[in-house]
């Protein structure tokens, strides 16, 4: 998370969300250039393990990765 001021300004925003839910971490929000599913594949969480909540669920069958 990026948290705190800028100015007058503040400012809260969220990088990274993860959410495990069933068993299954779901993916909430990534603003980063790096792919998180892939890591996660990389240290040997399975694919179908992991949900791209950031995707509208009718898009997920289509992801590569797991479906809720």
């Amino acid at each position: 998370m990026r948290v705190g001021w800028n100015g007058l300004s503040r400012v809260y925003h969220t990088v990274l969300h993860f959410d495990i839910k069933d068993g299954k971490i779901w993916l909430q929000q990534n603003t980063t250039d790096v792919d998180v599913g892939q890591e996660l594949i990389d240290v040997g969480i399975p694919k179908e393990d992991i949900v791209l909540g950031l995707h509208p669920a009718y898009k997920r069958p289509y992801t590569g990765y797991g479906v809720a």
